[in-house]
């Protein structure tokens, strides 16, 4: 079974991508989903964040997310601390997951693929862009938060130039229909392997 690690900026339309790959039956584990999970779940993982940011990370035993983000995407250190927290937890999820799972391929969905040095983990990599212009756009109108809020995440993340040299495969988000053709080839080609 090969394992394919997807990835791309903020408002590349990862998600997108991922629906069109499950439509397909494809075994998707979205890292963001677990790492939630796990900033609820595991007491390891909730002690260490009690311990970066207090009491108010937690709102009657649920993540403070708003509070949590405001924190680590103006400051690149913590960033980093909530990471190395958390991201173990998640790769050793994924790989539980991973063993459970039959389909000729599985497919791991995370954001800082590259900047974390996970790539190294997966068969496969697929970068998945979009123009920046348009990626602010839609992070704007999906999260109602301002473009300078927008750019302050997208600082976090390296720029799509430099994943496209280490990924496998590109597809291009601009139109739908375009991205779906994209996201179907990639699928027969993977089946194949």
């Amino acid at each position: 079974m090969l394992k394919i690690g997807l990835t791309g900026g903020i408002g590349s339309g990862k998600s997108t991508v991922v629906k069109m790959f499950e439509g397909l039956g494809v075994p998707v584990f979205v890292s963001d989903i677990e790492a939630k999970r796990l900033m609820v779940s595991s007491k390891k993982i909730r002690k260490g964040l009690l311990s970066l940011f207090g009491e108010e990370v937690y709102i009657d035993k649920k993540l403070n997310n708003v509070f949590l983000a405001k924190k680590i995407f103006n400051d690149r250190h913590l960033l980093e601390e909530v990471n190395a927290l958390v991201h173990p937890s998640v790769r050793h999820s994924f790989k539980i997951w991973a063993a459970k799972q039959y389909h000729p391929y599985v497919m791991q969905e995370s954001a800082i693929l590259f900047e974390n040095d996970l790539h190294h983990f997966f068969d496969k990599t697929i970068l998945v862009t979009a123009p920046k212009h348009l990626r602010i756009q839609r992070v704007i109108a999906r999260d109602a938060c301002t473009e300078e809020q927008v750019l302050a995440r997208m600082s976090n993340q390296w720029e799509d130039e430099r994943k496209e040299t280490m990924s496998d495969f590109v597809i291009r988000n601009m139109k739908l229909e375009d991205t779906k053709q994209q996201v179907i080839k990639l699928h027969h080609i993977l089946m194949k392997n």
